[in-house]
């Protein structure tokens, strides 16, 4: 079942590069923006606590979130975030509008589910790799799913499930497809070493240190 999120915020007036920077100083608020959905670009600021409560969901994300300004709530999804490199501070948020009506493409989370009863892992000593962690998909804010399940327990060594595999909730479209883009998601790799090839050379016989040479007889 989908979360509800909400952010308050306030508008900012003061806008520019020296503006944000100072906004960030003060360490109590985060610049953001919210676009789209035909209405004009508004710039915002938010509390920095209450923002990073939120992001310590990981639904956050990708769910809709009601963003509250001047009373009036807009509801939007979590476009892109830029973090400080050096101590991963949030140092801006965009939100993008969205319309009931409208499809809305965003990135949701992948749960991998029984890795720990994985066929491949449990029987053949095998290794999961995981080649993605989220996909794009494509469906109406309504049918928008808080994360996607990838059921592990049958996978077994030398196996790939790909995004053409995965079960996908009414509604829901995944981006990649459209573009037949069906890459791997998840597969279980064979055990690095221990193999047959090694048991083999360990029980044959030892070779003699001279080829050729005979030994003496008394």
């Amino acid at each position: 079942m989908s979360q509800k999120f909400e952010i308050n915020a306030e508008p900012r007036k003061d806008v520019g590069k020296g503006a944000s920077r100072r906004l960030r100083r003060s360490g109590e608020n985060v610049p953001g923006i919210i676009y789209g959905a035909e209405d004009p670009p508004q710039n915002l600021m938010m509390s920095a606590n209450e923002l990073g409560k939120a992001m310590q969901n990981e639904a956050f994300f990708s769910q809709i979130i009601d963003v509250k300004v001047d009373g009036k709530v807009q509801q939007a999804v979590l476009r892109d975030v830029q973090r400080n490199p050096a101590n991963d501070r949030v140092l801006h948020v965009d939100f993008l509008r969205i319309s009931a009506n409208k499809p809305i493409e965003v990135n949701v989370p992948l749960h991998f589910v029984n890795e720990d009863k994985c066929k491949g892992v449990r029987l053949g000593g095998g290794m999961i790799a995981h080649a993605m962690t989220e996909v794009e998909i494509s469906c109406l804010p309504k049918d928008l799913p808080e994360y996607l399940e990838v059921y592990m327990a049958e996978l077994d060594i030398g196996e790939i499930i790909h995004l053409s595999d995965l079960a996908l909730p009414s509604g829901v479209t995944l981006v990649a497809l459209t573009h037949d883009d069906d890459r791997a998601v998840v597969s279980v790799q064979a055990p690095r070493g221990g193999g047959e090839e090694e048991e083999e050379a360990a029980a044959a016989p030892e070779a003699p240190a001279v080829i050729g040479e005979e030994p003496e007889e008394d």
